[in-house]
């Protein structure tokens, strides 16, 4: 009974490091920034959230560069 929960454990700890966000190489903290086209400063910028894999490349393509001339702002996904 011991050993099968030991085995049990251990599946689970391998699955969990497996796919943790942190080990993969494609994870990138992204937000949604305003800023002013003139010069470039921030009018709005949300927290930012940690994205991996599909989910990073399914927020950039929801979200695309807006330019509205007329309020002379800019938005768009900023990754690092």
């Amino acid at each position: 009974m011991k050993r099968k929960l030991l085995f049990g454990a251990s599946f689970l700890f391998i699955a969990w490091a497996a796919t943790s966000c942190k080990t993969l190489t494609d994870c990138q903290t992204c937000k949604l920034v305003t800023r002013k086209i003139s010069d470039n400063s921030i009018v709005t910028s949300d927290g930012g959230t940690e994205y991996c894999g599909t989910s990073l490349i399914a927020f950039k393509a929801a979200n695309p560069e807006i330019r509205n001339t007329t309020t002379d702002r800019v938005t768009k996904v900023e990754c690092n």
